[in-house]
């Protein structure tokens, strides 16, 4: 059994998609399509045996232009695969019929998704959305709509690096790609004062391109990683804290990926019912903001007040809390 998993978006979307990678696994090989923003994180899952890269118009941001090379060109790589079943994998505002079609044209026997739209004959089976289910939940009923048996949702990578960071320490992690969905630096810089001051040794995690930020949150008391791990490596770093501080971004997932409590700065933008960590957590922000449910990038309402009015004496009291 070879089994073709679409998850075209970012990495914590493909973290989430795991229970649904293993339940195939058991059955036979997993070949994972995803974005190149997800790549990293598709490395690390259990039980995918190819990954195949490939930017895809209708749901990378900013999109790519939608060209009939590249359509032909992908439609042919699919072919090639000669999966026996596919699962397109989405969130609740994305369509899984473009790809389907694609796959259709490959000549992919079997394609399962979720659809709130009439599928026609692109989808062999058409689930519904349920909109209080948790993201990996909902990817792992896709699987077991394909016939697949397992209940097991938890997340899960594969064994990360040891970090050379001396313990106990916490991470604060304040970068997300949606600025709406983190707090502002300032306030991230406060917490980092606040935890020292309350005992506890503050690693500071981020990618290159936020090594500005890191450094500025790290200030005089967090130790700054910046830019200086991979995304295994900061795996590692997650796996060996006592808790992480983070938005609603990937490293908030890959932290409940290993085991780590989260302490979840969460704006109401999407739902935390269905993205918030899938594993221990406490969630902080007011979740009936004013920007709740718009899904928005930038923070549509002046002050950022969902996030913004927390302080960082809670952040501290619920570090206390994950790490009792």
């Amino acid at each position: 059994m070879r089994t073709l998993i679409a998850r075209l978006d970012s990495d914590g979307d493909v973290l989430l998609s795991g229970p649904a990678v293993r339940a195939a696994a058991e059955a036979g090989e997993v070949v994972f399509l995803c974005g190149p923003a997800g790549v990293q994180a598709a490395e690390l899952l259990p039980g995918v045996t190819r990954i195949v890269e490939w930017e895809c118009p209708w749901i990378a941001n900013p999109a790519p232009d939608v060209r009939a090379f590249d359509i032909e060109a992908i439609t042919a790589l699919l072919r090639g695969i000669r999966a026996d079943v596919a699962l397109i994998l989405t969130s609740f505002h994305q369509s899984p019929l473009p790809l389907a079609l694609v796959l259709r044209l490959a000549g992919v026997p079997k394609i399962v998704a979720r659809s709130v739209d009439y599928a026609g004959s692109l989808l062999d089976v058409r689930l519904r959305d349920d909109p209080d289910l948790p993201e990996a939940e909902r990817a792992l009923e896709v699987a077991r709509a394909a016939g697949f048996t397992s209940s097991d949702s938890r997340l899960a990578v594969v064994e990360p690096p040891k970090t050379e960071l001396s313990h106990p320490y916490v991470v604060v992690h304040p970068g997300a790609t949606a600025p709406a969905r983190t707090w502002s630096p300032d306030r991230w810089a406060k917490a980092v004062v606040a935890l020292t001051a309350a005992g506890y040794r503050v690693v500071v995690t981020g990618g290159p391109a936020e090594a500005g930020l890191t450094e500025h949150v790290a200030g005089a008391c967090g130790t700054d990683l910046g830019g200086r791990t991979s995304f295994r490596e900061l795996a590692g770093v997650l796996a060996g804290a006592d808790a992480v501080v983070a938005g609603n971004t990937g490293p908030a997932h890959l932290a409940a990926a290993v085991g780590t409590p989260v302490v979840s700065l969460f704006s109401p933008v999407v739902p935390a019912a269905r993205w918030a960590p899938h594993g221990r957590h406490v969630l902080l922000g007011d979740q009936n903001a004013p920007c709740r449910g718009t899904r928005a990038r930038e923070c549509p309402v002046p002050g950022h007040p969902c996030l913004d009015l927390i302080d960082p004496a809670e952040v501290v009291a619920a570090v206390a809390e994950v790490t009792a």
